[in-house]
């Protein structure tokens, strides 16, 4: 099978995409980066494993201003996916198939988008100024041939918004364990993530921060490609990291906490749980849905809790060490394979089902 799939190296989905692509045994993968070029270390990650990069130079949907450019890179995309003669597209953005054209069965994957972040965010409705890509997503969902979404919550939350008559199905992400080596256990709890997104809830974390009597360390950017930012006053942030520094963290073992209010996944908090981190997370559908009892849960916005929660955990070496082995053991469910084998089933359907319709 050949297979044609976008991504961007700038988020979780370039990860997403590396792995999964690496993980399609017996599949010729081509990866289509939209977005900022991936850097050297991207590009060796990526002929490592064997997959066939084309640097687009096409615009991201959420860095756009408007539809054309969103609709131009998806007929772009669509004669890449001619030229090379794919079998299947799988496009990690949903916008790009309200273009059409692809010619063979497409995939759309919603990681997380626009419209489910407004909705999550109580904003109302959603700004005239970028309303045009929720409309943009909601046509290429609906143009698509399958869609899916990494949980069965998040399912549900884009098919209300939306409006689809059929939820995507339910295909869960997955992650390699990172390399960690042994290093001084860390008495303190730590965040990662889009710290400048407003839906992350960094000011939660921060007030809990300044109640926890232990240090509290945020790694990730606190400005957004469009202007966000946000400025913690009592975490101690280090900006972005790369794969080896957060490795580092994660291999001293701190309490990890999510604030997010909205999360269609969370592949930081599959990271930290691999590397036997406990977990303190935002009571959040998606969140109860991936983590069941191998975390503890804290009712969004309620910094005390969150501080409370951290405490406890860095205070009880037998609690902690619990929590821990939970976490580990959930998150061994979420593998590359395992989401390769649910992906390659739905790309074989989605194949049969078109030349059985031809």
């Amino acid at each position: 099978m050949r297979l044609l799939m976008t991504a961007d190296a700038v988020g979780g989905v370039w990860t997403y995409a590396l792995e999964l692509g690496a993980a399609l045994r017996g599949a010729e993968v081509v990866l289509a980066v939209l977005g900022p070029a991936p850097d050297a270390g991207q590009r060796a990650e990526a002929k490592a494993v064997g997959l066939r990069l084309v640097e687009t130079g096409l615009p991201l949907d959420w860095l756009c201003d408007g539809p054309r450019p969103v609709l131009e890179a998806g007929a772009a995309v669509a004669r890449l996916a001619r030229e090379i003669g794919v079998d299947v597209v799988h496009l990690n953005s949903p916008a790009l198939a309200a273009a059409g054209g692809f010619g063979c069965p497409v995939i759309a994957v919603n990681h997380g988008c626009l419209g489910t972040w407004w909705d999550a965010a109580g904003k109302g409705p959603v700004d005239a100024s970028l309303a045009w890509l929720p409309d943009l997503v909601g046509r290429g969902l609906r143009a698509a041939d399958r869609t899916l979404a990494p949980t069965r919550a998040y399912a549900e939350a884009t098919a209300r918004r939306y409006a689809l008559a059929v939820p995507p199905s339910t295909v869960p992400n997955g992650r390699r364990p990172m390399a960690l080596t042994a290093a001084e256990p860390f008495r303190g709890a730590l965040t990662i993530g889009r710290l400048w997104d407003e839906v992350k809830d960094i000011p939660t974390v921060d007030a809990a921060a300044a109640r926890l009597d232990a240090p509290f360390v945020a790694i990730g950017p606190t400005r957004a490609p469009h202007g966000a930012s946000v400025a913690p006053r009592h975490l101690q942030t280090l900006g972005p990291l790369p794969s080896a520094g957060l490795a580092a963290w994660l291999a001293r073992r701190p309490v990890f906490v999510s604030a997010a209010r909205f999360e269609p996944f969370g592949l930081a908090v599959l990271e930290a749980a691999q590397a036997g981190c406990p977990l303190v997370l935002s009571d959040i559908p998606t969140f109860r849905e991936v983590w069941g009892d191998a975390a503890l849960f804290v009712r969004p916005g309620d910094a005390a809790g969150f501080a409370d929660a951290a405490a406890g955990l860095l205070s009880d070496a037998a609690r902690f060490a619990a929590q821990a082995d939970a976490a580990r053991s959930r998150a061994a469910r979420y593998t590359p394979e395992a989401t390769a084998a649910a992906m390659t089933a739905i790309y074989r359907d989605a194949l049969h089902h078109r030349r059985s319709a031809a």
